[in-house]
């Protein structure tokens, strides 16, 4: 009996090792598509966030800070545009922000393409030697 294996045999190892490969990397991308998903979840969360502090922003300080323009001077119409143009201001930063975080490039899985392309490489080196 010889220690070689028939090609029967290494075939059959390297479809199983193909295959525990290719599970282990579903596996991967799975977990890491999920914790992407979860850093989207915040994002959105920041936006809406965003829109409930504008919001609250608009209907309390505004009255407060008009009033307040006013009684330093400035007439109404002009003390309500400055503080709606700084709130509107604000707003939008925060936006941009949710928006930013929120980026597809974000949610690519983006180790385990990596892990794929080692994987490969490695699987062809091995059966070049």
């Amino acid at each position: 009996m010889t220690n070689e294996k028939t090609a029967g045999a290494i075939l059959n190892e390297a479809m199983t090792r193909v295959s525990n490969l290719v599970r282990g990397e579903i596996d991967l991308a799975r977990a890491e598509l999920n914790e992407n998903v979860r850093g989207a979840g915040t994002a959105i969360g920041m936006i809406v966030a965003a829109a409930v502090v504008a919001l609250t922003a608009l209907n309390v300080l505004t009255a407060a800070l008009v009033a307040a323009l006013a009684e330093l001077g400035i007439p109404g119409g002009w003390s309500a545009l400055i503080v709606g143009v700084a709130l509107a201001l604000i707003a939008y930063l925060m936006l941009q922000k949710g928006k930013s975080d929120l980026q597809l490039a974000s949610l690519a899985p983006t180790r385990t393409a990596a892990n794929v392309k080692r994987d490969a490489q490695t699987v062809k080196e091995s059966y070049n030697d």
